[in-house]
């Protein structure tokens, strides 16, 4: 990710700077066991690592210059990713699902990205390469986790999708202090945003907006989350003492590609009709204390391919660390 702020690429911010950062950790943690299902996007754990403003490479800056969309000033970091999505049908009991039922599928992944940051708008810019298939080591982590909390044993992965190298281009802008009033002691703040993916994984655009209300905001951008989802960040600038905020969120997607759903690119796998139309409602609350901030979002998702008995829910960790 690149972070963009005010003043000449690779320059502080007035509310970032902060010349003893050296980056931020950031572990998230997504499943729907929160609600009592297994089915559908049932699980995705990322750690990712954003650099401080000093640890930016030269060839991020240079991209950052390149790249037209970002800002011409700001702050620039690079961040790095790696991760794990899981994918099942409704009824992980049976060895041969309906063919009509959503594939099991695996999507293992590393993320290489840059942020710029302004103190208004952050933009972010991420290259994802993976591979969807046998090779995520979904199957084994699925059986793992399940036999030591003694879940239902998911029988079915025979018929997962194939192994498949994966891509995925993502670029997002979000709009810090839309609105920014306070409110009885209280902060509040509107964040816009608007961006798209384009791969052979996941390709949409996507738009939507977030609003926060709390004590002590700390200067961000929502809870870092697993595409496709509202952005987020790792980037955060904690304010002094303990803060909070309430949050909530939507976003609409307009979906052209979802390998999850339309099957392998260039081998016959499963597939069902995917909805091209897709909404998320989120809503939760963070906490940071010093550097740390925590968080936990609870997302209502729309249906993602016809047939589908209902939406989905699921709940999301997310922790990150700065240092």
């Amino acid at each position: 990710m690149v972070v963009v702020a005010a003043g000449p690429v690779g320059s502080l911010s007035a509310v970032a700077a902060d010349e003893t950062e050296t980056g931020t950790l950031s572990l998230v943690f997504e499943n729907d066991l929160f609600y009592g299902t297994d089915r559908n996007y049932t699980n995705g754990v990322r750690a990712s690592w954003l650099s401080g403003p000093d640890g930016t490479p030269d060839w991020a800056l240079g991209a950052a210059r390149w790249f037209p969309l970002f800002p011409e000033g700001g702050t620039v970091r690079t961040s790095y990713a790696i991760g794990q999505n899981m994918y099942t049908p409704d009824d992980i009991a049976l060895r041969n699902p309906p063919r009509d039922d959503r594939p099991y599928a695996g999507w293992l992944y590393g993320s290489v990205g840059l942020i710029a940051e302004t103190g208004r708008r952050l933009d972010q810019l991420e290259l994802t390469l993976g591979v969807v298939g046998p090779a995520s080591l979904a199957e084994q982590t699925q059986k793992i986790v399940h036999e030591i909390t003694g879940s239902q044993e998911a029988r079915g992965w025979d018929t997962q999708l194939k192994n498949e190298p994966g891509v995925v281009l993502t670029y997002q802008r979000s709009w810090r202090g839309f609105v920014s009033e306070s409110v009885s002691g209280f902060g509040f703040d509107a964040t816009p945003h608007a961006g798209g993916a384009l791969g052979n994984v996941f390709t949409y655009a996507n738009a939507g907006l977030m609003l926060r209300l709390g004590q002590r905001l700390p200067l961000d951008y929502g809870p870092p989350r697993i595409q496709p989802s509202l952005p987020g960040s790792g980037f955060f600038v904690p304010q002094e003492g303990f803060g909070w905020y309430l949050f909530a969120g939507m976003e609409g997607r307009a979906v052209a590609r979802n390998i999850f759903l339309d099957g392998n690119t260039f081998r016959d796998s499963r597939s069902v009709d995917k909805e091209s139309l897709v909404g998320d409602l989120q809503f939760g609350i963070a906490v940071t204390w010093r550097n740390v901030r925590l968080s936990y979002t609870h997302v209502l998702r729309t249906r993602e391919f016809e047939g589908q008995d209902e939406g989905d829910d699921f709940g999301v960790f997310s922790l990150s660390l700065r240092f």
